[in-house]
């Protein structure tokens, strides 16, 4: 698993970021994704942070592909149960099918790798 985690940083690190800048640039759905502004500027944050990761250790990526995975977990429980993040940005079934994959391929991939 230590193979997986520099590209998966960098690859989540630069999708976050291109789908952040894009979300600004549609009328609420992004493909079959729903997105807000707030959503937008959350994947554009967490896709900076990522490329911060990737661009630093080892070590760095693999507690983002960790805390990523935890709190898109979180985000991802939060959806199905009530369709939002504590009223923070909305979300649809197709959001919250992509983020719990998201979130088991990063604790998969971050908990599976040696320190």
């Amino acid at each position: 698993m230590n193979a997986l985690v520099k590209p998966l940083t960098g690859l989540l690190g630069l999708v976050l970021t291109l789908v952040g800048i894009a979300g600004f640039f549609t009328n609420g759905m992004l493909m079959m994704f729903e997105v807000d502004t707030t959503h937008n500027i959350v994947h554009l944050a967490s896709g900076l942070v990522g490329l911060f990761a990737f661009n630093s250790s080892q070590l760095y990526s693999r507690w983002y592909l960790i805390l990523f995975g935890l709190v898109y977990g979180v985000v991802t429980v939060m959806g199905f149960a009530t369709g939002s993040v504590l009223d923070f940005f909305t979300v649809n079934m197709a959001d919250n099918y992509l983020h719990l994959g998201i979130s088991a391929i990063c604790l998969i991939v971050g908990f599976g790798s040696r320190k």
